[in-house]
Order: structure tokens, then C-alpha cells, then sequence
């Protein structure tokens, strides 16, 4: 019976709410599972996420420029007057203003502040998407590291009753001292091959649960394995549809938007502002009276005439901002395109290659087996085992590498297509959280 601990249910109101850590014992993890982990718990996913609370907060303040803003303002103060004593002075005043016209710049902030949160919005979506990616990846390199692991140790088994094998024969007379010494320097080889491929699986291993920020002490299986899945979009449409897409391009366009709100604003420097200003004060007493108020309102108009150039230079700037937008939109698609491109044909390569090592692994079997018994019925030489063997493990490695590669690579695709990524609703089992 499989031993489970419970997550806790992944709850979306609006935004993503972080999942707290939980401490127990798991065994098992799925591919799913541990997207879901890290879409939840992985920290650079919630600092990404809190971007929207920023845009949020920017939008706030681009609102309030546009309204009514109130002050409040008092003084109290005592003095000797010569030999009559002391005079106290109190002065009370309330003023509000409202900026009624200033070319617009207050209503582009506003503009410019909601396609802020579209931004912050988008950029937690892709974040979703190419945190999937790294997560799929570090699950397949630990999958890929542990067949390889199992490969190692084969090849070390093999070479242990191979070296059994010389020594009795060795002992018997029919093989020489150089036999028994070639096959203890193999043996040794292929055991510094397993101590590295276990290195290597730990530290992959390391870097899944770190993506989940899961405990490292944290014992896990991974359930799934890899299965061959065919991808039937051919590449042009692969590139169209990373095109129409992909968030971080909508990103690029919406801040594009962005900047040429920013080229109105600086040319409003060349435009009058008006604002309307209302305020009450008093000076005799802290509580004002019928007597002791006066009350003001007032709508002024300024002009800025000669600046020396600073409106002309923010145009300027404003300008260069907004042309490399246009330049940064074009180059992103530009690395989309080839992006999409080169993994797709790497996938395509790694397809062919998993369909060609699978044979090889037979025939490799085959020769060894064959190239192993006429070494004991005293045929062959001791070279035909060391390359034998070396073939068989280089056949096994391929085929590995082939199928994971493929793996790898058609969700790198759909990443680099925009494929749509987001937490699910349901509860995630199996994960040791710290």
C-alpha cells in the first residue's frame, strides 16, 4: 500500500494562493503532481505573481492623480510681546485641489497603469508555462539519470563474473596473468562510471526537489516514465502558432502601447494645465466659528512658454524608448521563430535516433552474449569482451538518451509554442514540502 501525505487543495480567487509547507512522508510523484507542486509552491512562480499586486497598486496611484486630493494643515505658536505677556497665534487650513486639464498626461498614466496589470498578468501565465518546462525536464533528467545509473551497474556486474570467469581460467592454465589484469582495470573503469552516474542522479534528484521546494531529506518515487507520444504539427505551424500566442510577444506589444502613451505625455509639455483649487482656514481658535473662516476657490492655468529644451528632450527620449519597443517586439519574434525551430528539429532528431538505438540494443545484446561464450570455450580474446561490452553499454546509453531527449524536446515546443499552463483546482498528493 503506497503511503501518501497530503498537500492541501490549490485554491484560485483571482490569483494563486501559495499552498503551505507541509511536513510528512511521501513515496510517490507524479509528472502532474510535481508540475502542480511547483506552479504552486516554487518561490520565483509567487515573486513573479506578486507583480499583479504591484500593477495593482500602480493603478491606485494613477486614479488618485486624477481626483480630488485634501490637505490639512495647522500651527499653533506663543511669543512675548515687551512686558504684556504672551501672545498665542493658531492658524487652521483645509485645501483641495483637482487637476482639471494637463494634455491628458493623468488619463495616459491611468491607461498606462491597467495595461501594467495586463503585463504582470501575462508574465505570471508564462512564468506557469516555462516553470512546467524546467520542472518536466529535471523529472525526465531523473528518470534518465536512474536507467543510466542501471546501465553502470550492469556493466560493473558483467566485468565482476567476467573477472570470476579469468581467474578460473587463469587458474586452470588456459588463460595468461594479462587477462586477469585487463579485466580488473575494466572492472575498476566501469565502477568509476557508477560512482559518477550515482553522483549524478543524486544531484538531479536535488535539483527536481528544488524546483518543488521540497525538503532534500525528503524521500520520492517517480511514478511516471516516459511514453512515446507522436507530435503531428509540422513546424511552420508550430512557429504561427507561437507567434499568435506566445505571452511574453503580447507582452512586447502592450508595452510598446505603453511607450507611446509615454511620447504623449512628454509632447503635453507643450500644453497648458488647469486646476481647480477649494480650501477653508481660520487663526483665532482650534475650532472654526461663524466669526473667525474664510472660504476660497480658485481655477488657475498655467503655461510653461520656454523650458530651454527639457520638453523637447523628453520627446526625444521618449521617442528613442518607444522605437526600441518596436525594435525588441521584432527581435523577440524573431528568437521565437528560431527557437521553435531548433527544437522542434532536435526533437524530430532525437525520434529518429530512438527508433534506430532500440534495435541496436538487441544486436548489442547479441554480440555480446556471442563474443562472451567464445571467450569461455577459449575462441575469442579478451579485446572482443572489452568492445562488446563497451558496445552494448554505448547502445543502452543511446537509446536512453534518445527517448528522454525526445521527451525533453517536445515540451520544450510547447512551451516555446505558449501552450497554456495554470494550477489545478485539485488536491496534490504525494509531495514533501518544507
Amino acid at each position: 500500500m503506497k503511503k501518501k501525505c497530503l498537500l492541501g487543495t490549490v485554491l484560485l480567487a483571482g490569483s494563486l494562493l501559495a499552498v503551505q509547507p507541509a511536513l510528512g512522508q511521501c513515496a510517490d510523484l507524479s509528472l502532474e503532481e510535481a508540475i502542480q507542486i511547483a506552479l504552486v509552491n516554487n518561490p520565483d512562480v509567487n515573486i513573479t505573481r506578486l507583480g499583479e499586486e504591484t500593477a495593482k497598486a500602480k493603478i491606485t496611484q494613477a486614479r488618485g492623480s486624477n481626483s480630488f486630493s485634501w490637505k490639512a494643515s495647522t500651527s499653533f505658536g506663543t511669543s512675548e510681546v515687551d512686558t504684556y505677556g504672551w501672545d498665542t497665534s493658531n492658524s487652521t487650513r483645509i485645501t483641495g485641489s483637482l487637476p482639471i486639464y494637463n494634455g491628458k498626461i493623468n488619463h495616459n498614466n491611468i491607461e498606462s497603469a491597467e495595461i501594467g496589470l495586463d503585463i504582470a498578468k501575462l508574465q505570471t501565465q508564462r512564468k506557469w508555462e516555462t516553470m512546467k518546462l524546467e520542472v518536466v525536464k529535471a523529472y525526465y533528467n531523473v528518470l534518465e539519470a536512474k536507467k543510466q545509473v542501471a546501465v553502470y551497474q550492469d556493466t560493473v556486474d558483467k566485468y565482476q563474473q567476467h573477472l570470476t570467469n579469468v581467474e578460473q581460467l587463469y587458474s586452470a592454465g588456459s588463460k595468461a596473468k594479462i587477462d586477469v589484469l585487463r579485466s580488473q582495470v575494466e572492472l575498476a573503469n566501469a565502477k568509476q562510471n557508477l560512482i559518477k552516474g550515482e553522483s549524478s542522479y543524486d544531484n538531479k534528484l536535488s535539483t527536481l526537489r528544488n524546483l518543488l521546494y521540497m525538503d532534500q531529506q525528503s524521500p520520492i518515487v517517480l511514478t511516471d516514465d516516459f511514453v512515446y507520444v507522436p507530435f503531428e504539427p509540422d513546424v511552420n505551424t508550430c512557429v504561427d502558432y507561437a507567434l499568435n500566442n506566445r505571452k511574453d510577444l503580447v507582452v512586447d506589444t502592450y508595452q510598446l502601447k505603453q511607450k507611446e502613451l509615454a511620447v504623449k505625455n512628454a509632447k503635453a509639455g507643450y500644453l497648458p494645465s488647469v486646476d481647480l483649487s477649494l480650501g477653508t482656514a481660520w487663526d483665532k481658535q482650534v475650532i472654526p466659528s461663524r466669526n473667525n473662516h474664510t472660504y476660497s476657490a480658485t481655477i488657475g492655468a498655467s503655461w510653461n512658454i520656454f523650458d530651454s529644451g527639457v520638453t523637447k528632450g523628453k520627446i526625444n527620449a521618449a521617442q528613442v524608448e518607444l522605437e526600441t519597443a518596436k525594435l525588441t517586439l521584432d527581435k523577440d519574434k524573431n528568437n521565437v521563430s528560431l527557437n521553435v525551430r531548433n527544437d522542434y528539429n532536435s526533437m524530430r532528431e532525437a525520434e529518429k535516433r530512438f527508433e534506430s538505438t532500440q534495435e541496436a540494443v538487441k544486436e548489442a545484446q547479441e554480440d555480446y552474449y556471442i563474443a562472451n561464450e567464445k571467450y569461455k570455450a577459449g575462441e575469442g580474446i579478451m579485446l572482443d569482451i572489452i568492445d562488446a561490452q563497451t558496445a552494448l553499454s554505448t547502445a543502452q546509453q543511446n537509446y536512453i538518451s534518445a527517448q528522454y531527449d525526445y521527451a525533453r524536446y517536445r515540451a520544450a515546443i510547447e512551451s516555446d509554442m505558449g501552450y497554456d499552463v495554470h494550477p489545478s483546482t485539485a488536491t496534490v498528493e504525494n509531495a514533501v514540502l518544507k
